[in-house]
């Protein structure tokens, strides 16, 4: 066994319930109103959570992951809106840099630009990334993806050949759902892939205290006048089996 502990994170708890429940030797320990699971996944140790939605709940509970859990390295797992048009529901999006898209302390500070740390874009460790890669893209692989997802669910959400996309990701206490929200941000921040709202917050943690972090986001819907598909249906079918399967990938 490594000497590795690898904290999971999701928003809510249907993004996280799935791993929890691969865990053997598994264990409950509640701070802050979270439950924290620690256990065994394929002999390796990790903590599993879901943080609540946004920034504040996203860093508190990353921080006490690293702080009480002495965690080594993240993953953070979950569904986005889409923002570039080529992105299907359905695509996975990896987070090679994040970006706060709601962070603007002008004129004090550039816009997005985190005050007093000099930093607007947090980048995902590069090996981590190249780990998780090939993870997403084993279950993409047409074959896989049909022996762990049923052809009824596939079609219901209109999936039928996911893609990986490598990228910027925007992140922010905000939730999209108009075509002038995602106009507005597309032309203040370029070649943003998806927008969610806790990756860069995790990603500025895990930066301060040097501890590997990679993001993944399953895209749930084009972040626009249509953005109210039925969410606790793809979470459960898709979202949900996308996040296990990685993990899994991830650690074997």
């Amino acid at each position: 066994m490594s000497n590795k502990i690898i904290g999971i994170m999701g928003a809510i708890p249907e993004e996280i319930n799935g791993v929890v429940s691969l865990l053997t030797d598994k264990q409950e320990h509640r701070i802050g109103k979270r439950t924290y699971y620690t256990g065994l996944l394929n002999n390796q140790n990790v903590v599993v959570v879901y943080s609540r939605i946004g920034k504040v709940a996203a860093a508190t509970t990353v921080s006490t992951l690293i702080l009480e859990f002495k965690i080594t390295e993240l993953i953070f797992t979950g569904v986005a809106g889409g923002i570039d048009s080529s992105l299907k529901i359905g695509d996975i999006v990896l987070g090679q840099s994040l970006i706060q898209h709601d962070m603007n302390a002008q004129p004090l500070f550039p816009a997005y630009e985190i005050p007093l740390l000099g930093k607007a874009y947090f980048d995902a460790d590069t090996d981590k990334l190249e780990l998780a890669k090939t993870a997403i893209l084993e279950l993409l692989e047409q074959q896989h993806l049909h022996q762990v997802i049923s052809d009824k669910d596939l079609n219901k959400f209109n999936i039928h050949q996911p893609q990986l996309h490598v990228g910027l990701i925007g992140s922010g206490d905000l939730f999209f759902s108009t075509n002038t929200q995602k106009e507005k941000l597309q032309a203040n921040i370029k070649n943003v892939l998806c927008v969610e709202m806790e990756g860069a917050a995790v990603a500025q943690v895990c930066y301060e205290f040097g501890i590997p972090f990679i993001i993944i986001r399953t895209i749930s819907d084009q972040a626009d006048d249509h953005s109210t598909i039925d969410f606790q249906s793809f979470i459960e079918k898709i979202s949900n089996v996308y996040s296990i399967e990685i993990i899994k990938n991830i650690i074997k």
